[in-house]
């Protein structure tokens, strides 16, 4: 056996243990914080309001919470970050201008999250209260969408770039206009990329609790609108740890998020292969 092929012999097994143990990390987590909430999953802790601040009863009110929270975030934030990256990738010619954005599309992503909350709170939740509503899950959306529009955006635009120029000449070549080539073949080519941003995105705004700390006041009430406040999952989580130290309903929630993170995740990557289907 020569150099060249023990190298790759070695970097193979390499790669395949650290992956392994990367699955077998995350595994373990899953495992841990089920078994130990497990037993707290029933009808009536899934589907009454929370007592004694969230120490006893259930989680509905946060379970509706982060799915309104989830949705409307995600309906502002993945046509404007979209959009975005179709302008910078298909109709803006490499200067400075789309230099100086995509460096600020990098910036905002760097930036800590309790920075958005802080940033939420000022401007949506007491500058905009006339029309946010002051803490509700409106002013959260906000929040959120500041905070996954630069993933949604590189994501997309990378998925962009990854498609070929030369389906682009040949599609225009055939008499098409630009945005029915973009319409037609370079978004269902990119699909997949996209979802990934989006999966992504929707992954961050379901495990955040800083920003919407500040944002989304953490009221125990179940939300009649989106200017109403609200509690997510996570926030529920972290307030109960925290405030009561009741582990219990605590390691319970951990369980229910999670499960609704797959189901949240499953659903967004059907929903979208089914609308690259529609448009292929």
């Amino acid at each position: 056996m020569n150099n060249v092929a023990r190298n790759q012999k070695i970097a193979f097994t390499c790669l395949s243990v650290l992956g392994l143990l990367t699955v077998c990390i995350l595994i373990y987590i899953i495992g841990y914080i089920v078994s130990q909430g497990l037993h707290m999953i029933s009808w009536e802790f899934l589907t009454t309001k929370p007592r004694k601040m969230g120490s006893e009863g259930g989680i509905y009110p946060a379970i509706v919470g982060t799915v309104y929270l989830v949705l409307t975030t995600m309906i502002i934030a993945t046509p404007i970050g979209v959009g975005a990256a179709i302008y910078l990738n298909e109709y803006t010619s490499r200067g400075k201008i789309t230099s100086m954005i995509r460096f600020a599309t990098e910036a905002l992503a760097g930036i800590p999250s309790i920075v958005f909350g802080l940033f939420g709170f000022a401007f949506f939740v007491i500058l905009l209260k006339p029309v946010t509503g002051g803490w509700s899950i409106l002013s959260a959306s906000l929040t959120g969408v500041t905070m996954v529009l630069p993933t949604i955006v590189r994501t997309a635009e990378e998925a962009l770039k990854a498609v070929p120029d030369s389906l682009r000449e040949g599609s225009l070549a055939l008499g098409t206009t630009k945005w029915q080539t973009i319409k037609g073949l370079i978004l269902p080519t990119a699909m997949p990329g996209i979802i990934t941003g989006i999966i992504l995105s929707i992954g961050r705004v379901v495990g955040e609790t800083a920003a919407f700390l500040l944002t989304l006041g953490g009221t125990i009430l179940i939300p009649q609108s989106l200017f109403d406040g609200s509690r997510t999952l996570s926030l529920h989580l972290y307030m109960v740890a925290m405030e009561t130290g009741a582990m219990d309903v605590a390691f319970g929630t951990a369980a229910v998020l999670i499960v609704l993170i797959l189901v949240i995740n499953i659903t967004a990557s059907w929903f979208f292969r089914r609308l690259v289907k529609r448009f292929s």
